[in-house]
């Protein structure tokens, strides 16, 4: 993707700082919006993956909805011109002003992940005489085969309502008089690239709701999130995820009653490959039995290999020269501030400049001022300078 005018204009810009491809932003998002139209199936764009404002915008004019995990992500969908009625708030730990704020906004639903949060949630809408939408954020124990920072679907997790918890819940939802059930939600982690994972999640979905059905309690919404992979290896050949495999899957195996929706949390599939950290080598350093590239970008403009001990493609743009390997290392004063390790990478040298790819999700949304350091800056395609 990166031509020799680009990576020249690139180069003229001070680094490090996050560049995005949004031709490849809106094919992703056409991709998306074709495979989920043919199921009349509903898409929440995952707020948590990036919630820069042009790329909000680009996802809202596609008609997707949006899927918060906090008031802050709330108030930006509602700011960024998302419809409510297409917002859905989940989250294991909403502040009474968080939910006040959903309750005011008229948003979709909250996604309930405990008995005491359904409790509150019907107290404050009562306060305002309002009916609040809930859907139960079940957990399902189904293994999602990816970091364990990043499953979400286990017993041992924090996140939703264990299922031996099931007929309690079910007492309270009918004893409460300001929330209004309107389905039941999942989510059971990230970065899944095992097909297999998602086809346990339907087979667990499908006798969750038998029971629920035999309690008198009809689900009109099945939510089973997000967590769709991406290829962080190769970029440039699978630049768009497998739309089509990942939601004939669902049609085929779960089993829907008359009249229901099914709703999906997307996130990173949608924008992690437009999204590049674009970077400068600062130093070639010597050390035992490698050599260190050091480049301007640290672990506080993308954490991900840090604290996830992700892999990201690294490019150095500049360089033609035969390949070395390099660990290439960021500024920051602590030893995890590595991007990877005997990379291979053409020839470094001071100036060069380096692309750190895949990282349009959970990239510069992470980022901190760690080392009191300067939040990177956002250039898109779009802006005059490319």
């Amino acid at each position: 993707m990166f031509d020799e005018r680009l990576i020249e204009r690139l180069g003229r810009i001070d680094t490090p700082f996050y560049f995005y491809d949004m031709e490849l932003l809106r094919s992703t998002l056409s991709a998306v919006k074709e495979e989920a139209d043919k199921y009349k199936y509903k898409v929440h764009y995952a707020f948590k993956a990036n919630a820069n404002g042009p790329i909000l915008r680009e996802i809202r004019d596609f008609g997707f909805g949006a899927d918060c995990v906090s008031g802050f992500e709330v108030r930006k969908a509602l700011e960024t011109g998302f419809d409510p009625s297409k917002i859905v708030f989940a989250g294991v730990g909403k502040a009474d002003w968080e939910i006040e704020l959903g309750i005011d906004a008229g948003i979709e639903s909250f996604n309930v992940e405990s008995i005491p949060e359904l409790e509150i949630i019907d107290e404050i809408a009562g306060e305002k005489n309002r009916i609040a939408n809930i859907a139960l954020r079940l957990n399902p124990n189904v293994n999602a085969n990816t970091h364990h920072y990043i499953t979400t679907g286990l017993e041992e997790n924090k996140f939703g309502i264990n299922q031996w918890d099931l007929e309690k819940v079910a007492k309270v939802l009918k004893r409460l008089r300001n929330v209004r059930f309107i389905g039941i939600h999942f989510h059971i982690g990230s970065q899944i690239t095992d097909l297999g994972s998602f086809k346990d999640l339907c087979l667990r979905v499908n006798d969750l709701q038998k029971w629920f059905v035999s309690n008198r309690l009809y689900p009109k919404v099945i939510n089973v999130g997000g967590g769709l992979g991406i290829d962080y290896e190769n970029p440039d050949e699978n630049s768009i995820p497998d739309f089509k495999a990942f939601f004939e899957l669902f049609d085929e195996i779960l089993e829907l009653n008359a009249d229901q929706e099914v709703h999906f949390e997307l996130g990173r599939s949608m924008v992690a490959q437009c999204g590049n950290l674009i970077s400068k080598v600062l130093y070639v350093k010597d050390g035992v039995n490698t050599k260190f590239a050091i480049v301007d970008a640290g672990m506080s403009d993308l954490i991900r290999p840090a604290l996830y001990q992700a892999y990201h493609k690294i490019e150095n743009l500049t360089s033609q020269e035969g390949e070395e390997k390099y660990d290439v290392v960021g500024p920051i004063c602590e030893s995890s501030d590595s991007f990877g390790k005997a990379v291979r990478i053409p020839k470094a040298r001071r100036g060069d400049l380096i692309a750190i790819r895949s990282a349009g999700a959970y990239g510069e949304v992470m980022a901190s001022q760690y080392n009191l350091r300067r939040l990177p800056l956002a250039y898109y395609s779009d802006d005059g300078l490319f």
